[in-house]
């Protein structure tokens, strides 16, 4: 199964100061194992390693995150996933499950992962299956 991972992931992965640092390293270096990013993801680390106040080093650079991400992608069995979900088509979610406004992006990507037979690998252990129809355990990853 291909593992769609989180910004949250990626922000572990290529921060070396990060908590979660080694945890993403390790799941990188798993046997076999396949990835998947989509243009959500990639946007989202590219901005979050950016932002000013994220690191007391400053932003790293726009073109340095996006060629580290080519670079990891390269060295891995990586598919690319167009964003091809829509969260407005009935029946993707179950809108009376949903906490809040910061769910929306977790739950997006659990959706996309669920429609490419995928798993959404993150470390937010606050992703609620039951907030995406058709989601089970296979389709999610806690790191």
């Amino acid at each position: 199964m291909r593992h769609l991972l989180d910004v949250n992931v990626w922000v572990a992965l290529l921060d070396e100061a990060h908590v979660f640092h080694a945890t993403a390293v390790a799941f990188l270096e798993r046997k076999n194992l396949k990835i998947a990013t989509c243009p959500l993801v990639e946007n989202g680390v590219i901005r979050v390693l950016n932002l000013p106040a994220y690191s007391k080093l400053g932003p790293v650079g726009f073109e340095a995150v996006a060629s580290k991400i080519s670079e990891i992608c390269a060295d891995v069995d990586h598919e690319f996933w167009p964003d091809q979900v829509s969260l407005r088509t009935p029946g993707t979610v179950n809108w009376p499950r949903m906490l809040g406004h910061n769910q929306i992006t977790d739950v997006y990507l659990l959706a996309l992962a669920v429609s490419r037979r995928g798993c959404l690998a993150t470390l937010d252990h606050r992703v609620a299956l039951s907030t995406v129809t058709g989601a089970t355990t296979k389709h999610l990853m806690l790191l």
